[in-house]
């Protein structure tokens, strides 16, 4: 389908420093996407390496490409976001993969549902050109997914695609160091506040882990910074109030494996209280049976990580690993 005001239905951005060898894979697979109305728009963000010239010599006319200096992912991608002429925004990351069928299934989903405002994919994991046999297979169902953010991301940033409306009503990428990075998790939390968001079953994505990788070794560079969105989020679904309470905090710092960072009069009843408040905003009246109630699933959690620290069972360290372990096992990928 081609818009009939001449603009392309989606605009897929990205942002890259010094792609490599890896870029022209990523570039191809959305060249080569069976969904032929898009443009894509590159950003180079300051990159010292040959990623300007590569990008220079591609001659497919869908392809718009951007040099400026290295001013963070955040500020590129809202450049990006800024030239876009599509209705939908679609994230591409310079080394990860998409299956030809994603954008098409993509814009099928949200011409579906005018209600939803983001849509991502379930992803494969590899590390270069390895599968690993891991999967981010996150929730797909809006509720489950909203609960879901209060807590962490569970959105594969290279699998999104986003309405431009959403983004004009809602903001951009916030670009305030004292929140991001995650800038991703940040936006996703502030679209999933007012909008309904869905994730694609199918893994439709290739999520390249690479040892530098930010999601999976930057606790310490962000983590204060995960505390204050997950903090917020639970603020907001659990009073309807933008500004966290010390107990919002409380629970973020056990979430993210900062227990050190609680008050010294953290009540885990008070705590698991305003989870369960959370959830009933969320879900309403639903019936949950037995182990498939993420509510009762999360404080259980909760209250063993607290008696963990409480008594000194194990190092601090080993908390936040130990509640991603448990909560794969309820079906979660993060």
């Amino acid at each position: 389908m081609i818009e009939r005001n001449g603009e392309p239905t989606v605009s897929v951005v990205l942002s890259v420093r010094n792609g490599g060898r890896d870029l022209p894979k990523a570039m191809g697979t959305i060249l080569n996407q069976t969904f032929p109305d898009f443009e894509l728009i590159a950003i180079n963000n300051g990159s010292t390496d040959e990623t300007g010239q590569y990008l220079d010599s591609i001659a497919d006319p869908r392809v718009r490409v951007f040099h400026q200096e290295d001013k963070g992912l955040a500020a590129a991608l809202n450049r990006g976001i800024s030239l876009a002429r599509g209705r939908y925004i679609a994230r591409q990351d310079h080394d990860d993969l998409a299956d030809p069928s994603r954008i098409a299934k993509q814009v099928d989903f949200l011409d579906a549902h005018p209600d939803h405002a983001l849509v991502g994919t379930r992803a494969e994991i590899w590390i270069g050109d390895t599968p690993t046999g891991r999967f981010h297979d996150h929730p797909t169902e809006d509720a489950n997914l909203r609960f879901a953010l209060l807590f962490n991301n569970y959105f594969v940033h290279s699998s999104v695609m986003m309405r431009k409306a959403t983004l004009d009503e809602i903001g951009i990428y916030s670009t305030d160091r004292s929140r991001q990075p995650p800038e991703d998790y940040e936006l996703w939390s502030r679209i999933a506040r007012r909008f309904r968001v869905a994730n694609l079953p199918e893994r439709l994505t290739v999520y390249r882990e690479v040892p530098t990788s930010m999601s999976r070794d930057g606790a310490d560079p962000f983590k204060q910074k995960l505390i204050l969105i997950t903090a917020e989020n639970l603020a907001a679904a659990a009073l309807g109030v933008a500004e966290p309470q010390r107990i919002h905090f409380d629970i973020a710092s056990l979430v993210h494996g900062a227990p050190e960072k609680m008050s010294n009069g953290a009540d885990i009843e008070a705590m698991c209280a305003v989870v369960v408040e959370a959830g009933k905003a969320i879900f309403g009246n639903r019936n949950f049976k037995g182990e498939s109630d993420p509510v009762a699933y999360w404080n259980r959690n909760l209250r063993h990580h607290f008696n963990i620290q409480k008594h000194g069972l194990q190092p601090v360290k080993n908390v936040a690993h130990s509640m991603r372990k448990a909560l794969r096992r309820l079906g979660f990928s993060i």
